[in-house]
């Protein structure tokens, strides 16, 4: 791998952090991104600021496309600037004043929307609302628009438009290869039929790379469960994924799978989704329903757990409280059942008579008389 030449515009030889860095990038920033950042600074006080991808990712144990990610992510926060030799091999980074870089990030800050008139897309698409911004599929009741292809003239049109040029660069820095038309035609109509955010797709395409899927189907599907999910925001996609990931690990605990090798399946996971992103239930539910699913079935059974779980949704359960509420009145009810069950028996054959009375003294003395005669 070859060394890669770090410089900077300070002149100082003290490791510091700017202000600016910790107030407005810091917060917002992935925890390893932050890391590698202030690792670059770090190293712009060695005698021979050089060193490798590699080199970084031995340091922090990551893969090299972690730091690649982390590094392009800096470069579109305009902290840095990395230079590419004419083979597209990375040959510097240049860091930039983080004072500065705020303003420079506000000052390509591009319009809401597209360089393609309402008009022209409301023409070739009727479904798609002319005065739809990111956000206005929030409404439930709304159905999402069906796809649609954008002529050589409309592509154009977006490519004027800075935000989804920049959008379109760095969507290539992470799939690792130029974007095909197909994957073109998708991108735009995630941003003009689905209405997502240039940010959101960002993330979008941000999150599946970081989990190993840089297939453009499997980025387009999730675009449309998000959709489908209503989330319109950064942070709506972030609280889906954190509670998402939890409970994928609060299952695999409750049902003995962490530790395993073993992971969901697709059905599984499905099932996942439909216990949190649909019923809404908290990790301490999920957990209880499992807890009980192995007591009944002695082995992890999603279809037991969910049928648990649908019950309590019918029922409105959102707290544990509400589960124990609800087992009371079902053993309340199974208690009436049993009591009225027994009370109302009918006689059989063997009750349903009269009872006779016998004198055994009796009996006795006429079997001595009739043995006599």
């Amino acid at each position: 791998m070859a060394k890669i030449a770090l410089y900077s515009d300070k002149s100082d030889s003290v490791t510091s952090v700017s202000n600016v860095f910790i107030d407005e990038y810091m917060s917002d920033a992935n925890g390893e991104f932050v890391k590698i950042y202030l690792y670059l600074l770090r190293l712009l006080n060695q005698p021979e600021a050089s060193f490798s991808i590699s080199s970084i990712a031995d340091k922090f144990d990551h893969t090299e496309k972690d730091i690649k990610r982390a590094l392009c992510y800096w470069e579109r926060m305009h902290l840095l600037r990395l230079e590419y030799d004419t083979a597209d091999n990375l040959t510097g980074i240049h860091l930039l004043d983080s004072g500065s870089a705020g303003d420079a990030a506000a000052a390509q800050t591009p319009p809401a929307q597209p360089s393609v008139s309402a008009a022209q897309v409301s023409a070739a698409q009727p479904s798609v609302r002319a005065a739809a911004r990111p956000g206005d599929l929030q409404d439930p009741g709304t159905a999402l628009p069906a796809e649609r292809n954008y002529s050589a003239d409309e592509v154009k049109q977006f490519r004027e438009n800075e935000a989804i040029a920049e959008l379109f660069f760095i969507i290539e820095r992470y799939l690792g290869h130029p974007l095909s038309p197909t994957d073109i035609q998708k991108i735009l109509f995630l941003y003009d039929g689905l209405h997502f955010s240039t940010d959101l797709i960002e993330y979008l395409v941000e999150s599946c790379v970081g989990s190993g899927h840089k297939s453009m189907s499997y980025i387009y599907k999730t675009a449309f469960r998000w959709a489908d999910s209503r989330i319109t925001t950064v942070e709506e996609a972030k609280q889906v994924s954190i509670q998402f990931n939890r409970s994928y690990y609060t299952v695999m605990n409750s049902f003995g799978l962490s530790g395993t090798g073993r992971n969901l399946t697709p059905e599984e996971i499905r099932f996942l989704k439909k216990w949190t992103a649909e019923y809404g239930f908290s990790d301490e539910l999920i957990t209880e329903a499992c807890r009980r699913t192995i007591e009944a079935t002695s082995r992890p059974n999603f279809r037991y757990a969910d049928s648990i779980l649908t019950g309590w949704h019918k029922n409105q359960v959102r707290h544990l409280s509400d589960v124990a509420a609800l087992d009371a009145e079902h053993s309340k009810k199974k208690t009436a059942v049993v009591s009225k069950t027994a009370s109302a028996a009918p006689k059989n054959k063997f009750n349903n008579f009269t009872q006779r009375n016998y004198d055994y003294d009796e009996l006795e003395q006429l079997l001595l008389t009739s043995s006599a005669q």
